[in-house]
């Protein structure tokens, strides 16, 4: 009886650590940096994303280009950027102009200019369908 629980359990855990099947999707993008400024930012909305979110200073926010989000970069995706500790929420959407770019949320205008424009790996999960 105990063997028949044990085994239970076991085959409940592999079952439960065979659930995710996500992958891991890697790709090299330019990365510059912006602040919550009005000259950086949509005039009189301050803060306010292109997906509805209101941005504060300190969060760990990215805008994303229009091809990354058909990548699937969506809204509030959890993104890792290598060089650069905890990860990052997609929460916001970059002019179409724009290609194979991330545009980080820095806390004041002297920390994105230090950060300028740089290529890095970003890394995030995408769900198996």
């Amino acid at each position: 009886m105990q063997s028949t629980r044990w085994i239970t359990g076991l085959t409940l855990i592999m079952a439960i650590a065979g659930c995710d099947n996500s992958t891991e999707v890697s790709r090299e993008v330019s990365a510059s940096a912006y602040t919550l400024s009005e000259a950086e930012t949509k005039k009189g909305n301050v803060g306010l994303a292109a997906w509805g979110d209101q941005l504060e200073p300190g969060m760990k926010a990215i805008a994303v280009s229009r091809d990354l989000i058909k990548a699937g970069l969506t809204h509030q995706t959890e993104v890792r950027i290598d060089g650069l500790p905890g990860t990052y929420q997609v929460l916001d959407k970059m002019n179409k102009r724009w290609t194979d770019h991330i545009d980080i949320l820095m806390k004041d205008r002297q920390a994105a200019r230090e950060w300028g424009r740089q290529p890095v790996t970003i890394r995030w999960e995408v769900p198996a369908e």
